[in-house]
């Protein structure tokens, strides 16, 4: 198998990645990037539930990468993650990776009520527990869960991708641009967006009054005759995405779009968007998105930006300078 190798001292090291079951499509498409293949692994899950890995060759003293992005079987796909990572360990692999480009249980990184859990911070727990080196991931819901590690954390973004496709798409020279934070919490995220695409800045506040259950209260801003992008790091049953539509169109919105890095696109999300008047919706691949030919949602693949990562992390160069500094969105 061709892999990566660099020399280190007086030894020669190895990259090697391997892909959970998660998103194995994007795993080939990094591979692709980085001019090697996948590493055979064996993943299997027993009669009554239990997950079994095993590397088919030797990753002693390897460089090891291991992508998983768990969503839909959410919670086996984290179990799967751990006993890979334990296994590299066990395996004397050099260093164990976990490269999840969607965190599982971001949005749960503090506690709003009595007696609730931080499972962010248990995500962080387990990971480091199962023998995990370093993190990489990419926009996280708050950039504190990075504080939850005691290990290192590389924060990608895929907003530079995502607005490149928003500056260059061809709305014509008259058309004005308004990137909309699609909550108070993402203004940061929603300026830098509206910078890269030399547009202006509004912000949606909402209230949930349960989970998955959003309601717009109120809008600051511009967008009368304007083009709205709608920003958010994740797109998951669209409830609060159809609220933010609306509540654009009332306010005289041109057109509105829709962009995010993750498009979970739960339970009605799907009907949702297609019943919507929204134009598009642009997500990336760090989840398996697969729209239909008449599908309002576009998927741009973020597989070059994290190839890139894993690349420096290997060689040892700075992860930063991919962003000019700004990957730390948040």
């Amino acid at each position: 198998m061709a892999m990566k190798t660099c020399h280190v001292g007086t030894t020669e090291r190895r990259l090697m990645l391997f892909a959970g079951r998660s998103n194995p499509q994007l795993g080939e498409a990094i591979a692709d990037e980085l001019g090697i293949a996948l590493g055979p692994i064996l993943l299997t899950t027993f009669a009554n539930g239990e997950i079994y890995a095993r590397y088919e060759e030797s990753i002693r003293d390897a460089d090891v990468f291991l992508v998983q992005s768990p969503h839909g079987k959410l919670n086996e796909h984290v179990v799967e993650l751990l006993i890979m990572i334990q296994a590299a360990k066990l395996a004397s692999a050099h260093r164990v990776t976990a490269v999840l480009p969607y965190f599982p249980y971001a949005r749960q990184d503090k506690k709003s009520a009595a007696r609730e859990p931080i499972t962010a911070r248990l995500m962080a727990t387990l990971l480091e527990a199962a023998g995990a080196d370093r993190v990489l991931s990419m926009d996280l819901h708050q950039g504190q869960v990075q504080g939850f590690f005691e290990i290192p954390v590389d924060h990608m973004t895929a907003v530079p991708i995502l607005a490149d496709y928003f500056r260059y798409r061809g709305f014509g020279d008259d058309a004005k641009l308004v990137a909309v934070s699609a909550d108070a919490g993402g203004v940061k995220l929603a300026k830098r967006f509206a910078n890269r695409i030399d547009g202006d800045l509004a912000v949606l506040t909402k209230m949930r009054p349960e989970h998955n259950k959003a309601e717009t209260l109120h809008f600051i801003g511009d967008v009368d005759g304007k083009i709205a992008i709608v920003v958010d790091d994740m797109i998951d049953t669209a409830g609060s995405v159809i609220n933010a539509i609306d509540t654009l169109y009332e306010h005289g919105a041109r057109e509105v779009y829709v962009t995010a890095t993750h498009g979970i696109f739960s339970g009605p999300a799907h009907e949702r968007i297609a019943a919507s008047p929204v134009k598009e919706i642009v997500v990336t691949d760090t989840l398996p998105v697969v729209p239909s030919v008449d599908s309002k949602v576009k998927v741009l693949s973020v597989a070059g930006i994290l190839a890139d990562t894993i690349k420096r992390v290997f060689e040892g160069e700075s992860v930063s300078e991919l962003f000019a500094g700004e990957n730390a969105l948040f």
